[in-house]
């Protein structure tokens, strides 16, 4: 009767220490989502900052470069489109970010098209509310590139966790999937040609 209780025991010991592994790992999973669904939410929140503050910028070089409505065009669509997308951390897919990064993309290209207008006029890099917003537009840019880093480096612990042996058991009973990450830009990798 002595082995028969002891085994009862070991294999109830073992089934506990496999339960509470399962909760354990499956937590720490569920703790890590949060984490890049919290992250992803903060570079969508720095790029809402972006696309708030664009409008007042165009509205102030309208009233000095009036003639340049394609580029206003350009950048109110860039803005519409890129506000207009939205992603779901929870079922992110590459193609998804892709489009995301594609459109945020645009927007920074129509910003530059905007500043490069700026140029002409001195009297408007002189006025206090274009300078003010373009300041705020710089550190939103900083911002976001220190959410994007932020987001992919919680990512990539989210992602090697989940990949791990023995918890891609966990995760692939679960369904945890791997988060994209976000990529260089597009032409990135050429080094601009500084000419005099």
């Amino acid at each position: 009767m002595k082995r028969s209780s002891l085994t009862v025991i070991i294999v109830v010991a073992a089934i506990a220490i496999i339960v509470l592994w399962l909760i354990k790992g499956y937590n720490n999973m569920v703790a890590l989502e949060e984490s890049v669904d919290t992250a992803w939410s903060n570079v969508e929140a720095d790029y809402q900052r972006r696309a708030d503050l664009l409008p007042n910028l165009v509205n102030i070089v309208k009233g000095y470069a009036a003639h340049e409505s394609s580029t206003f065009e350009n950048i109110v669509n860039a803005r519409s489109k890129a506000t207009q997308i939205t992603v779901d951390p929870k079922d992110m897919t590459p193609e998804q970010m892709e489009e995301f990064q594609k459109a945020q993309g645009e927007v920074g290209a129509a910003f530059g098209r905007l500043m490069a207008i700026t140029e002409n006029y001195p009297e408007l890099k002189a006025n206090e509310n274009f300078r003010a917003l373009q300041e705020q537009w710089e550190g939103t840019e900083n911002r976001i590139k220190v959410a994007r880093k932020s987001y992919n480096e919680t990512a990539q612990t989210y992602n090697t966790t989940i990949r791990r042996f023995p918890n891609n058991l966990i995760s692939n009973f679960f369904n945890f999937n791997t988060k994209p990450y976000f990529k260089a830009d597009e032409g990135a990798e050429k080094i601009p040609v500084a000419t005099f």
